[in-house]
């Protein structure tokens, strides 16, 4: 057992598999005491069963290590709240939580009903926020704490995912607001964006460069939780193999000025000259995998 984490108390949400798990067995390796939690369902978000969280727990004891397990579903207000207390009442505080869990249910836009929207939405953004918004008033109280959410390179935008991409996109912003609402109580929030073998990355129909395995992130997430990751909050990472990556802080790149109104005749003429466009890379990479389909070869990201 190491000491990189010692005496902390974290909760991981969807950590009965994948990343998850990992996430937990690697703070747990590192003297974390740990709430592995996961509503234990399949991709698409049904079929729940506890037994996933309750092998989990088992592993992390038999490694030396304290853990306590919560079946709770992150996508009720009762869920986040739940996972966040199962660790003030096993480990008298909670100073870490990472919010991994996650579904998919991929549709193109014109086929995607409330029926795929929702549960995904509910489970990624309102997951992350249900167990954030709890952490948060706890650590409030500590004066300390380590805020986590897991989004994906997805939320740039992403071909039949619009549900997915919509929640990634929007567990940044929560991150970021997180990270300026909650800095004046010593509390951090960052975002992962991992790339790894997983149950979802499985269904990715083209090879993924420079995937790694679930392992690979957990090292980050480690070190965020850590009190030497103190300084470091609102901050997006890609994770992925060997690799790690910041993301930019958005910020506006070109302006436009004139006294009063602009008329649409004047946009017109000035735009494409003195604002332009910024040119958006996926769909560049979507037009040279279309070329390499058509050509009988696999497409690369």
């Amino acid at each position: 057992m190491g000491k990189y984490l010692e005496g902390k108390s974290i909760a991981v949400t969807g950590s009965g598999r994948g990343i998850g798990r990992a996430v937990a067995l690697a703070c747990a390796a590192e003297g974390a005491k740990v709430v592995v939690n996961d509503y234990g369902v399949s991709m698409d978000g049904k079929e729940p069963t506890s037994d996933v969280a309750n092998s989990v727990v088992e592993e992390i004891r038999k490694m030396g290590g304290e853990a306590v397990a919560n079946a709770n579903s992150v996508a009720t207000m009762d869920g986040g709240a739940s996972i966040v207390k199962s660790a003030i009442d096993a480990f008298g505080r909670i100073d870490g939580v990472v919010c991994v869990a996650g579904i998919l249910r991929e549709r193109m836009l014109f086929n995607m009903g409330e029926e795929d929207w929702d549960p995904v939405l509910a489970t990624h953004l309102k997951g992350t926020f249900t167990v954030f918004r709890a952490a948060a008033a706890a650590m409030r109280e500590q004066k300390s704490g380590t805020l986590i959410g897991f989004t994906s390179g997805a939320f740039a935008g992403s071909v039949a995912q619009a549900n997915y991409a919509s929640a990634k996109g929007g567990i940044v912003s929560l991150v970021r607001s997180a990270a300026a609402g909650m800095h004046r109580y010593g509390v951090t929030a960052n975002c992962i964006a991992p790339v790894a073998k997983t149950r979802m990355s499985a269904n990715v129909p083209m090879e993924i460069q420079g995937i790694g395995e679930a392992e690979d992130i957990a090292p980050m997430v480690v070190f965020l939780l850590s009190d030497k990751a103190r300084s470091i909050t609102g901050q997006v990472y890609t994770c992925s193999g060997g690799k790690i990556a910041v993301w930019n802080q958005p910020v506006e790149v070109r302006a436009m000025f004139k006294d009063g109104r602009w008329t649409p005749e004047e946009i017109e003429q000035r735009l494409p000259s003195t604002v332009g466009v910024e040119r958006m890379g996926l769909i560049d990479r979507l037009e040279a995998m279309r070329k390499a389909a058509a050509s009988g070869d696999k497409p690369n990201t």
